[in-house]
C-alpha cells in the first residue's frame, strides 16, 4: 500500500508555492508550510507565482508530478485584465504569442481563450485590486498545456492587456470547486486525465 500523501490547496495572494527558503533574501515571504501540517517531503506540483491564486496540488510522489507537469495536462486560468480587451487581442492569445522565457524569444503553445462575459465568483484577494475609477477591467479564461515562469501574465502583457488578478481553476480534471482561501484538503490521488 502506498504511503505517498496528496492534497489540493486554495493558494492565496502573497504566498511563494515552496515550503523551505531557496535564498537568504526571501526570509520575509510567505511559504505554503504555514497553511497546513504536511508531511515530510510534501512538493507543489507546479507553481503559481506569489502574486497568482487559486488550485495548486500538493504530493509527497515526484512521480505525480511529472504526470501532472505534462503537456498532456490542461491548466485553465481565469485572468483579470487592466482594460477591455479585445476579440483581436484574444485571437493572439489563441494563435500564440511571443515571450521571453530565460532571456530567449519564446512563441507559446497555441491555447484556448476567451472572454468571461460577467466576473467569476471568486473570494475577495487579500490586497485589493485597483477599481473601475481607474479605468475598465476585463476577465478572460484561458487554458494552456504548458507552464512557462509566469507565462499567462506574460501573454497578455504582450497583448496590451496587463494582468490584474490570476486564479489558476483547473488542472487537467481537478477543480477548485468550493475551495477557501488558504484551504487546505488530502485526497486518494489526481485524476487529472489525459
Amino acid at each position: 500500500m502506498s504511503q505517498d500523501r496528496h492534497f489540493m490547496l486554495f493558494k492565496p495572494y502573497g504566498y511563494l508555492s515552496q515550503f523551505v527558503y531557496t535564498h537568504n533574501k526571501r526570509r520575509n515571504k510567505k511559504l505554503l508550510g504555514e497553511l497546513g501540517d504536511f508531511p515530510e517531503g510534501t512538493m507543489s506540483i507546479g507553481r503559481l507565482d506569489e502574486h497568482s491564486e487559486g488550485l495548486l496540488l500538493l504530493t509527497t510522489n515526484g512521480k505525480v508530478s511529472e504526470q501532472v507537469r505534462s503537456k498532456k495536462v490542461e491548466k485553465e486560468y481565469y485572468v483579470q485584465v487592466d482594460g477591455s480587451i479585445t476579440d483581436e487581442a484574444i485571437e493572439q492569445l489563441k494563435m500564440g504569442v511571443e515571450i521571453v522565457h530565460r532571456k530567449q524569444k519564446y512563441k507559446t503553445l497555441p491555447c484556448q481563450a476567451n472572454r468571461l462575459e460577467t466576473p467569476p465568483n471568486l473570494p475577495e484577494r487579500a490586497k485589493k485590486i485597483r477599481d473601475e475609477r481607474h479605468g475598465p477591467t476585463s476577465w478572460v479564461s484561458i487554458i494552456i498545456r504548458e507552464g512557462k515562469f509566469r507565462q499567462v501574465r506574460k501573454m497578455t502583457a504582450v497583448v496590451g492587456f496587463p494582468t490584474l488578478r490570476l486564479v489558476r481553476m483547473r488542472i487537467g480534471n481537478v477543480l477548485l470547486g468550493d475551495l477557501q482561501v488558504g484551504e487546505v484538503i488530502e485526497v486518494p490521488g489526481f485524476d487529472v486525465g489525459e
